[in-house]
Parts: C-alpha cells; structure tokens; sequence
C-alpha cells in the first residue's frame, strides 16, 4: 500500500496524501509577503451550466429565436435581466451577487471553456481538473501542483476541499485536507476513537514516510476539528445558518477566518444538467442559481476582510446548446461562462472574445464557441493574484496554454 492508499484507507476525511514539498529555487524571486497573503477559492459546476441563461446576451435577437420558452426577458420587461452592460445582463436570480458587480468586485469572461470538445460530463470534468484537455494520462489536479509551486512553508491545511470526497483537482503528491459537508461535517470517524488512534500511533511509529504521513494527516483533521467545533459554540447564541450551500459557504468563511494556514479551498455545487424543464425566470435553473448566488453573497460577507484578497473562481465543465431542446430544456453544449469574484478583480465587465450566436458564428451549428481557454484564465488569477512567476506556470500547466488572449486587465496588479 502506497501512501496515497494508505491515507485515503485511514484518514478517508482527513486528509489526502502527504509528501514533502521541498525547496524551490525560484521561490525568492516572488513577494512572498503579498502572495502569502492572498487566497483562491474555486467553485465547480458539476453538470454543465447553461452559461448563456446566466449571463444572457439579450441585445442579440438569435438568442430570444432559439429559446422561445426558456429565454430571460430582456432588462426593463417583467422578469428581465438585470442589466450589466447594455449588451448582457444578468439572470434576475442571480440578484444576491449584483452588489459585488456594482462595487466591480465580480467580473465574467464569456465564451470561454476547453478546447476539447468533450460533451462526456465525467471526462471533461476531469480535463479541467486536471488542466489537461485531451490528455487522460494527466493524474493530478492543478490545484494540487499549484500548492507544489507556491512559495514558503506548508502546513497539511494550506489546501482544503469541502466535500465527501477528495476531488481530482486536488489529487497529487503534495499535502490537501478534506472536509465533509453537511451535517456530517463534524461527525466523529473512526480515527477520533481513542483505542483506534492509539493503535494507529503504536503502528506507525518513527520517521518513515508513511509514519510521517499518518500523523500529518492527524494534525489536519485535529486543527480543522477544533475550528468545527469552535464555529458550533459560536453559531449556537443565534439562528442556526440556512440549509445548502450558503451553509457550506459560512463554514469555509468561518475557517479561513480562524485559520491563515488556509489558502486554497474548493467546493463543487451539482444540479446543472438542465435537459428537461429547465424553466427561464422561474423554474431549476433558477432555483439552483438563486441557492448559488445566496451561497456566493455569504462567502464574500463571511470572509470580511479577507475578500480583498481572495479572488473566487466558478466554472463548469462545459456549457449547453444554444437551442432549446423538445423537453424546453438543453443539452450538452461547449463554450460557457466563467465567474470571478474578490477584491483582486477588476469587476463590472465581462471579459472574452465574444463569438456571437448567428449559425455561422456558433460551434458545430449548435453551440455558443470557446474563445478563451479556461486555463488562461486561472492562469491570469496565478501569475497576477498569486504572483507565480512563468516557471511556476509551467509546473502547473506543463503542457501549455496555446493561442493566449490578453485578460491583464481582468485582475489588478
């Protein structure tokens, strides 16, 4: 049993696998005391959201010709959009994060997406995670390299997930830790047994890697235990947080808050796979945005000072066809839109080449186009947020970015 196996075995919500991150040699070329300071926090869309009902491109009639069930009202019309540029607007459920637009803390890039035309949800999840679209050799996630590649020293909590599972984005060799969600977020596992621990401990003694290993993984989960428990107390003098994933949020917030280890996180939010019903003011799409939104509004207020130096990154595997289906749903798509959030973003526009919707214009006949790769833009978060130099770059996506476009202007310097 190697050591990922082993940690996956007994500490299954603890934590992932642990290796020695090492000295990196261009590590003293960064301003570490700023990078040290700023955080990213990733939101995946599991199931294909319908980007174009999420910032809806109501000035283009081809958009309302496709759609003629489930299409957002234009803005000022009854149920409208709510106006961003005079070209998109926003799906009114979406209201709660309107602020963060107003104060230009939110931005989008539009049509954007992988290069590879996967419509399967399972691997192109897996391509974004790993940042290798097309290359299903790649067996770890980006985030995972990015934590191997960010400098100064590491603790087993620098990287967090919220979830039952690790996820592939966070799979690698360098230490993560994962939270459950829900009420079972501090439920009791077997290792918090006393009998069971000291076995372990009695097992795996001195220096060896797998030693090593087991009590870093000990440490994560007692120190994300403790903030847990001491959240408990506090929230337990007032009403207790809504059901969902603003619950989720508030528990994230309220641990980066009491933890500065913590610079890393990501969540994943499932429900987008809209091919039946899926409803244009009212109706799933917008029950699942408006849950998202609340989730989203609550993490920025939650953070409080720490928003201004976090930026939170949304994306989805891929987008749905521009046309509605015979179910007044979607099917699966290819370019969509990507989400940022946080005191580091030049917020209040929407970024990207936009393709436009005429039949000559769309994918395949079909589909909104990809303009901007979806590594470009976490590359532009990494290079200008992080402050990772190209040869930090180059660990994360070794294989490259292709054709680049210029989104310095996304985020501030």
């Amino acid at each position: 049993m190697n050591r990922r196996e082993f940690l996956r075995y007994a500490l299954w919500a603890g934590s992932g696998a642990l290796l020695s991150i090492g000295t990196r040699g261009w590590a003293a070329r960064i301003t570490e005391s700023l990078a040290a300071n700023r955080r990213l926090i990733v939101v995946f869309m599991r199931g294909a959201v319908d980007g174009l009902n999420v910032v809806v491109p109501y000035a283009d009639e081809h958009y309302y010709q496709a759609r003629p069930s489930i299409a957002i009202p234009k803005s000022g019309q009854e149920g409208g959009v709510r106006d961003l540029d005079g070209y998109f607007g926003l799906h009114p459920a979406l209201a709660p994060i309107l602020p963060l637009w107003q104060n230009h803390t939110l931005a989008f890039v539009h049509a954007s997406g992988s290069p590879d035309p996967n419509r399967s949800h399972f691997e192109a999840q897996a391509y974004m995670e790993t940042g290798a679209p097309g290359d299903s050799t790649v067996s770890s996630g980006w985030m995972n390299r990015l934590l191997g590649a960010l400098p100064g020293a590491h603790t087993p909590t620098e990287a967090l997930s919220l979830g039952n599972a690790l996820p592939l984005i966070l799979t690698g060799a360098n230490p993560v830790s994962n939270l459950p969600l829900g009420r079972n977020a501090g439920h009791a596992m077997p290792m918090d047994r006393s009998r069971v621990a000291q076995a372990y401990a009695a097992l795996y003694q001195g220096d060896t890697p797998v030693a090593q290993a087991f009590h870093q993984g000990l440490q994560a989960r007692g120190e994300l235990m403790g903030d847990l428990q001491q959240e408990m107390v506090n929230s337990a003098n007032g009403a207790p947080n809504a059901i969902g994933f603003a619950n989720d949020t508030q528990r994230l917030a309220n641990l980066m808050q009491r933890d500065a280890s913590i610079r890393l996180a990501f969540l994943s939010v499932g429900g987008w796979d809209t091919h039946v019903g899926e409803g244009a003011v009212e109706g799933q799409l917008a029950n699942h945005l408006q849950a998202l939104a609340q989730g989203l509004a609550t993490l920025s207020q939650g953070l409080g000072n720490l928003y201004q130096d976090s930026v939170i990154l949304v994306m989805s595997e891929f987008g749905r066809t521009m046309r509605e289906n015979g179910n007044a749903g979607t099917d699966h798509g290819h370019g969509n839109v990507m989400w940022l959030l946080g005191g580091q973003v030049n917020g209040g526009k929407v970024y990207g080449e936009w393709p436009g919707l005429a039949d000559s214009q769309l994918y395949e006949n079909r589909d909104l186009a990809v303009t901007t790769d979806f590594r470009q833009v976490i590359s532009s978060v990494l290079s200008r947020h992080l402050r990772l130099p190209d040869t930090g770059l180059a660990k994360v996506f070794p294989d490259g970015l292709g054709a680049t476009v210029n989104l310095s202007a996304m985020l501030k310097a």
